[in-house]
Formats: structure tokens, sequence, C-alpha cells
């Protein structure tokens, strides 16, 4: 059973920045999607960025150029490097993970069976 555990949620100024973490374990195969979703109040769950075990990126729009993903293989742990933070990326931010069959991650939430608790990020402008 995959289990995933984010820290490093805080609040800060507009213009901050702050550094999430996902711990993980339990992977059995080596060929897997992580990525990082967030929740507004009142919104729906979105995705922000993923990637995939062997290396590929994706951000979405809103994000591209100010968050950074990456992954540690050898700590099992998953981070998102949050620069230039607008009030907009307030929210709770999760940690997700699916096997993958493909070098592509989709993103699609729905399809991600594993979840951590969520860590919360709250910029103030």
């Amino acid at each position: 059973q995959v289990q995933l555990a984010e820290s490093g949620g805080g609040s800060v100024q507009a213009g901050g920045s702050l550094r999430l973490s996902c711990a993980a374990s339990g992977f059995t195969h080596s060929y897997y999607c992580m990525g990082w979703f967030r929740q507004a109040p009142g919104k729906e769950r979105e995705g922000v960025a993923r990637i995939h075990s062997v290396g590929s990126e994706w951000y979405s729009d809103s994000v591209k150029g100010r968050f950074t993903i990456s992954q540690d293989n050898n700590k099992n742990t998953l981070y998102l490097q949050m620069n230039n933070l607008k009030p907009e990326d307030t929210a709770m931010y999760y940690c997700a993970a699916r096997y993958s069959g493909s070098s592509y991650c989709t993103s699609n939430l729905y399809e991600y069976n594993y979840w951590g608790q969520g860590t919360q990020v709250t910029v103030s402008s």
C-alpha cells in the first residue's frame, strides 16, 4: 500500500517562496506518477504539477514558470518548489500517486489512487 505524507506548508506574503515535501513509501513497481493537486475553499480540486518516475514533468498554466516539481528517488520524496507566490495560490495542497503503464502521467485527478492528507498554503497580499 502506497502511503504519502506532505509537509512544508505555511503562510507567506505574496512574492515569497515555499517548498512542499511529500514522503512516499510502499511502491512495489518503479513505473509510477506523482503529482501535486490543490483545493481552495469553495473550488474544485485542480492539478498543479506532476512527474513520472522516469523524469518527465508537466505543469498547469497557472503555475508554469513559478513552481518546480522534483523527486529524490533515493529518499522517496517528492518536492514542489513554489516561487513568486500569489494570493490565488492559497489552497490545501495534496500529494497523489498512481502506477503508470506508460511514460505519460494523466492530469485527471480521479485516476490517482493514493493521496496524502494535505498541507495548507496561505499567501497574503
